[in-house]
C-alpha cells in the first residue's frame, strides 16, 4: 500500500506479498474520520487481500505513524524471511528497509 516508511521502502506500491497471520482474533477498528485521515495521509501500509480474517475496517492490516518510523502490523513478517520456515521470503523487505534506513542515516 505505502512504500513511504522506514519499514516499507524496499517494497513497491501495490506489491502483493504473502506474510503469515498468527492471531485468531483482533482486527483494526477506527471511526470513519480516522480511517479517511490514515488513507488520505498515505499511512495505511498494508491491507488484507482476498480475505479479511479478523474483520479489520477497510481491510487494513498495517498503519504507520505520521513520520513513517513506527508501524503497527497484524501479519508477522518475521515468519516470512526464510523459505525453509515460511510460506515465502516476502517479509524480508520489512527488515531490509529498516537496515537501509539506518545505513542512510549513518552515512
Amino acid at each position: 500500500e505505502s512504500d513511504a516508511t522506514v519499514w516499507t521502502s524496499d517494497y513497491a506500491v501495490g506489491q502483493e506479498i504473502v506474510i503469515p497471520l498468527k492471531n485468531g482474533e483482533g482486527g483494526f477498528v477506527a471511526d470513519e474520520r480516522t480511517l479517511d485521515e490514515l488513507e488520505g495521509e498515505g499511512r495505511v501500509i498494508a491491507r488484507y487481500l482476498d480475505i479479511n480474517p479478523n474483520g479489520s475496517r477497510r481491510d487494513i492490516a498495517g498503519i504507520s505513524n505520521a513520520s513513517g518510523t513506527v508501524v503497527g502490523l497484524m501479519p508477522h513478517p518475521e515468519h516470512a524471511v526464510e523459505s525453509l520456515t515460511g510460506p515465502s521470503t516476502d517479509g524480508l523487505g520489512f527488515f531490509t528497509s529498516v537496515v537501509g534506513s539506518f545505513l542512510k542515516a549513518s552515512a
